[in-house]
């Protein structure tokens, strides 16, 4: 095949690896800390995507736009934290219970989206912007923000899991919960700061998506296989697994896609943990914060 299409090819698996890379963080932290395998998280994706079409369309700045679909994201994955995940932790909910909660909580996200937004896709009011040339290959100038913003967002993580108190913390908890309480850690305060950093990360992810292709309802179910592919391929509970993980979903994603289809990319996804997960059963890296 041209090395042109390939090469092309690449540079939208980057683009489409920095959005699977934001999300699958914010789930993998959800999992490491909480212990919550969260289906709904793609769907918390997909409404930050639509929250930030909602501000956009009133005239307001796309970069603007995000940061308040941030809020409005987190606020509801907070209210979900406050109505549901809090109650389970209380009563030891089992994991099955805990997943089948989250199906349910998808599915109310995605068809309350329906209601409101309608099921056909949208897109950003946003200005023709041409496309970059490098010698044959055309860069989208959309993907090369996705690329700088995910970057500054994973490193702004970097930072605050490594050199603040709360990170530290959060790394505690995710070791032993039990013994991060008793060690005088402020573990409820630990929780409301790990929905905070991945509601903020996944709306963005969201917003990004949206930058580079149609917003519609079902963007973050289609995801949210290479989500958990990416974070159990990176180590579960590993941002920094998760994070080099969803660049190789990504791109190997979109570089099968002229020999397989498009409509494969998500069993690429998954046929990519398999074969890892057969070599390591552990996943890529070690699977803690």
């Amino acid at each position: 095949m041209d090395t042109q299409i390939i090469a092309q090819l690449i540079v939208n698996g980057i683009a489409v690896g920095s959005i699977i890379a934001l999300a699958a963080v914010g789930l993998t932290l959800t999992y490491g800390i909480l212990r919550l395998s969260n289906f709904a998280h793609g769907d918390f994706l997909t409404l930050g995507a639509y929250l930030t079409l909602a501000v956009n369309t009133l005239g307001v700045n796309i970069w603007l736009s995000m940061i308040l679909a941030v809020v409005g994201t987190v606020a509801a994955m907070l209210l979900a934290e406050k109505l549901l995940w809090s109650k389970m932790r209380s009563i030891r909910a089992t994991s099955t219970t805990l997943i089948i909660i989250s199906i349910g909580l998808a599915l109310f996200l995605r068809n309350g989206i329906i209601f409101i937004w309608g099921g056909k896709n949208q897109n950003y009011n946003l200005p023709v912007i041409p496309a970059l040339e490098f010698g044959q290959l055309r860069v989208p100038q959309n993907q090369l923000w996705v690329l700088g913003l995910a970057i500054v967002a994973i490193s702004l993580l970097h930072y605050l899991l490594q050199n603040t108190k709360i990170g530290k913390a959060m790394r505690a908890v995710a070791d032993d919960l039990d013994l991060a309480r008793v060690s005088g850690i402020n573990v409820d305060r630990v929780i409301l700061w790990t929905w905070v950093i991945a509601g903020t990360l996944t709306s963005l992810g969201g917003s990004m998506y949206g930058l580079i292709t149609a917003v519609r309802p079902n963007m973050g179910w289609f995801l949210i296989l290479p989500l958990f592919a990416s974070v159990i391929l990176g180590g579960i509970g590993n941002p920094y697994g998760a994070i080099a993980a969803a660049f190789i979903i990504g791109i190997v994603q979109e570089v099968s896609t002229p020999w397989l289809g498009s409509q494969y990319k998500q069993g690429i996804a998954l046929l990519i943990m398999i074969l890892v997960l057969l070599i390591r059963p552990k996943g890529l890296f070690k699977g803690t914060i």
